[in-house]
């Protein structure tokens, strides 16, 4: 029997077949309400929040006086270091304190922006000279 010859023979039994489960048997109709049931669920989303921190005054409170009493030590200790270690030289004139921002999470600490930097200028001019020196 040629393969055609049985295609043609075997074609309508299992057309058949797969009519009589999916109609008959009622697959079909429970796989549909199967689906509609499953789309019928709204998705669900993740949110996240950060929890609230509860802020106490009592705690503001003690942290204001905390930084007060170390502003007072410290005002102590430049009066001491300005008047009698250095008999009233400022060691600190013409200097500016350096940034207190800290660098934001991802991006680079380049140093204050306003620093000129090194300057350069004259390496790139003698460069053969100072690869020579360096073999």
């Amino acid at each position: 029997m040629k393969k055609t010859e049985l295609k043609r023979l075997l074609k309508p039994l299992v057309k058949e077949c797969i009519h009589e489960v999916l109609l008959e048997e009622g697959l079909l109709s429970t796989v549909v309400s199967e689906v509609t049931k499953g789309m019928q669920h709204s998705v669900l989303t993740e949110q996240k929040t950060a929890p609230a921190k509860p802020e106490r005054p009592a705690m503001k409170e003690q942290a204001r006086e905390s930084r007060k009493q170390v502003d007072e030590y410290r005002q102590s200790l430049m009066k001491s270091i300005g008047h009698e270690a250095f008999k009233g030289v400022n060691l600190f004139e013409g200097t500016e304190p350096a940034p207190s921002a800290e660098p934001q999470q991802g991006h680079p600490d380049l140093g204050n922006p306003n620093d000129a930097g090194v300057d350069i200028s004259s390496i790139m001019g003698h460069s053969n000279k100072i690869w020579e020196a360096l073999k």
